[in-house]
């Protein structure tokens, strides 16, 4: 019975660190728990808590903002409060956790969504008001999104001029910060190609199956497509199912690009069905449990790199590195030395190397 409960335990994503003083860490993850990109996004975490000696506990809000908010305030305003509160700006429920957190003594940090520039404006005075903010990470989606077109361009043939390449797009959640700057590295690459046409974006809200029933309308109504952009894995496959009940083979007659790092997208890209993978961002977590550890010693981490840090993790992942991706996801073992990345030891002038190179070199 004990071991049953000390594996549910940590199945809910607890770890009990070897010391009693060990920081201790709460991750509000926004997504679901039967959700591919953020279940592996808290293994990450969990194996850099392992390694760090890190008290760490995952709760998922399971796409509801409302519960969101609701862990929050109850970890902030609770008898047992964490020493770090590690949250997404996900539907922006930021700001509001930000004023929860108001006296509470638990330091900040914020991960893959940041807040955007209006909201930042409404928060003027920082320093005075949010000293317990201690910082932010996020991924450069911008450049992913641009990233995705740009090479699924470079894979389609040429086209003789006056001819044009008919493009669908599937972004995510209209009030995601994430999905916002994707959207806008793909227009970004769509101004350097006047070839390629974008017939139509949807929003697929992240979802594999509100894809798949756009996709089945979209493809009817613009049978010429050619490329078909996703913000991420889930929408791809979705879309994927839906070519192929209309009798196309994904990766020959229509080329899809895809965000994301699950098993199934890992595959689809190794087996050619999928053209274009970016992946890298299921890290941010991890890289930052190095920071918070570093703090809790005491490190000054807005000094080594900065206080909120874009961190280029998002890569175009080829075969051979899908390939390695997969074999790290199935034995849930990174091989990744977290405690070498710290800055202790090291001089003023050193910046963390968080990059997705250290998984898949």
């Amino acid at each position: 019975m004990l071991k049953f409960l000390c594996g549910v335990f940590l199945v809910l994503g607890g770890f009990i660190g070897p010391s009693a003083h060990a920081a201790s860490v709460l991750f509000l993850n926004p997504g679901a728990s039967t959700e591919t990109f953020w279940v592996n996004y808290s293994q990450f975490m969990q194996a850099a808590a392992r390694d760090l000696g890190m008290d760490l506990r995952i709760l998922y809000a399971e796409r509801q903002p409302e519960i969101n908010l609701k862990q929050a305030r109850e970890a902030l305003q609770g008898p047992k409060r964490p020493d770090y509160l590690v949250f997404v700006n996900e539907q922006y429920v930021a700001p509001e956790i930000l004023r929860l957190a108001q006296g509470s003594g638990v330091k900040l940090f914020i991960v893959n969504n940041a807040l955007t520039p209006d909201q930042l404006k409404l928060l003027n005075e920082r320093e005075n008001k949010y000293p317990d903010w201690i910082g932010s990470m996020v991924a450069n989606d911008d450049q992913a999104g641009y990233l995705m077109l740009k090479e699924l361009v470079r894979q389609h043939r040429p086209v003789a001029a006056g001819q044009t390449i008919d493009l669908l797009a599937f972004s995510g959640a209209k009030i995601t910060p994430a999905a916002q700057l994707r959207e806008q590295g793909l227009r970004r690459a769509l101004a350097e190609h006047p070839e390629v046409r974008l017939r139509q974006l949807v929003y697929g809200e992240w979802n594999r199956g509100r894809a798949y029933e756009q996709a089945r309308q979209l493809l009817k109504r613009y049978p010429r497509t050619a490329l078909i952009w996703s913000a991420n894995d889930q929408m791809a496959l979705g879309a994927m199912t839906a070519l192929e009940e209309a009798g196309g083979r994904p990766g020959r007659e229509v080329l899809f690009s895809a965000l994301n790092s699950s098993p199934e997208a890992l595959q689809a890209r190794i087996d050619g069905r999928l053209s274009v993978l970016v992946a890298g961002h299921f890290t941010i977590g991890g890289w930052a449990m190095v920071l918070l550890h570093d703090h809790a010693q005491g490190i000054d981490i807005a000094g080594n790199g900065g206080r909120d840090r874009q961190v280029p993790l998002l890569q175009l992942i080829d075969r051979q590195q899908a390939q390695r991706l997969l074999g790290f996801k199935q034995a849930k073992d990174y091989n990744v030395d977290f405690r070498a990345l710290s800055a202790q030891g090291h001089s003023p002038s050193y910046r963390y190397p968080f990059s997705l190179r250290l998984l898949v070199h």
